[in-house]
């Protein structure tokens, strides 16, 4: 059986073009230098054998079933304030809405993996509440293998796993009312407001009525107590690409917290993901599942208290418990003084990333409910997936 391999390419002609009619509206990043280079990438690709990506589903969906015992571990033992959750009526919210989590629709997440196809996925995080480059991975690269590829295979069924989950959760969803769909304006390049975009054409497909606004736009009606939108209608229902940190700490924090409905009826809007989603995206759970699963293959060391061992030997990365796209993380090589941040961090074995020609390489896997649905891959030159990061296509052979 072969492993994953990196394969360069001619990029089709007008593929700029090609990828911004499919969705991806921004196909190019701004460099320091302000110049403008390929977020998709197609002059390159990776490769996969089928046994491999079933291994690596397999690791997914038991990584996932990890996370929810941490979530579970977390609640139970009320360690709200290692994920710097230190207001205890947001705490009892979370947990509230942890316990009623059947009750609650709940999408999707993305894992972040090290593999390099000699050993064991190792985890590096989990964004359960706000990821994103879901719209290339759904999409665009679908359609590039099928021109390149045609009868070939990809580890992707997200689109489809999507419009499902949608159909599957309509029961849960306030009956009668809309789901909104939120971005934030302040999203320059684009790609919250496309992925909140894909997401909500998911929704129609599956027979959803819906409506979109930007999360500056939503409005509170101090008469009766809710959240309405441009045109005054009550938000019953709302998806949003927003984090629940800012969204429980923002000027309207406490109007949130006052009427989120957790799945009893006892409040007035159903916010997705849902708050336990906070539990996941937190990367103190790093540090939670290495205590629950010490030595488990598919999982870094990883300590909130410092890098304890790992500054004498593999050396350690600190990661800032919230954060998107590598902002914060800091990379101390083996031998390093310890170096014990000011602010809360997980201290996790440093993996180097794969390195693949001078392209390191970070898998997205995708979960869509609790199942495996396809796989992204983002390349950077350094150490730290960033926002200058790349996006390449892959298929199976």
């Amino acid at each position: 059986m072969f492993h994953v391999k990196r394969h360069t390419t001619q990029p089709r002609p007008g593929w700029q073009q090609t990828v911004e009619a499919q969705g991806l509206i921004y196909p190019l990043t701004r460099y320091p230098d302000d110049s403008l280079r390929p977020y998709w990438d197609e002059s390159a690709y990776y490769s996969f054998s089928l046994p491999e990506v079933e291994a690596l589903e397999e690791t997914v969906e038991e990584l996932h079933t990890m996370c929810l015992a941490a979530a579970a571990h977390i609640v139970e033992h009320r360690r709200f304030a290692d994920l710097g959750i230190e207001d205890g009526r947001l705490a009892d919210l979370v947990a509230e809405s942890w316990h009623r989590r059947a009750e609650l629709p709940s999408l999707y997440g993305r894992f972040d993996l090290r593999y390099d196809g000699t050993g064991p996925a190792k985890m590096l995080e989990y964004n359960a509440d706000t990821p994103t480059s879901l719209v290339e991975a759904a999409g665009p690269q679908w359609f590039w293998m099928e021109e390149r590829f045609p009868g070939a295979d990809q580890w992707n069924s997200l689109h489809e796993r999507l419009v499902d989950a949608w159909r599957k959760q309509a029961g849960l969803l306030p009956p009668g009312a809309p789901v909104h769909f939120a971005h934030s304006a302040g999203d320059e390049l684009g790609e919250d407001l496309m992925t909140v975009a894909y997401l909500e054409e998911t929704a129609r497909q599956a027979g959803l009525e819906t409506v979109a606004i930007p999360v500056e736009d939503i409005g509170w009606d101090s008469l009766t107590g809710r959240f309405v939108d441009q045109r005054l209608r009550f938000m019953r229902a709302c998806f949003k690409l927003y984090p629940w940190e800012w969204l429980a700490t923002d000027a309207f924090g406490p109007h949130v917290l006052d009427t989120l409905d957790n799945g009893g009826g006892t409040g007035t809007t159903l916010w997705i993901e849902p708050a336990w989603k906070m539990l996941l995206s937190n990367k103190a759970l790093l540090a939670v599942l290495w205590e629950l699963y010490p030595g488990h293959p598919n999982l870094l060391p990883a300590y909130l208290d410092g890098p304890r061992e790992l500054a004498d030997g593999p050396g350690y990365v600190a990661k800032p418990l919230l954060g998107r796209e590598g902002a914060g993380v800091t990379v101390h090589r083996p031998g390093a003084a310890p170096d014990v941040r000011d602010e809360p961090c997980c201290y996790q074995e440093l993996a180097p990333l794969p390195d693949f020609g001078g392209n390191r390489v970070v898998l997205g896997a995708w979960v869509v409910e609790d199942e495996a649905a396809g796989l992204g891959i983002r390349e950077s030159a350094g150490l730290v997936t960033d926002e200058y990061a790349r996006f390449l296509p892959h298929v199976i052979l």
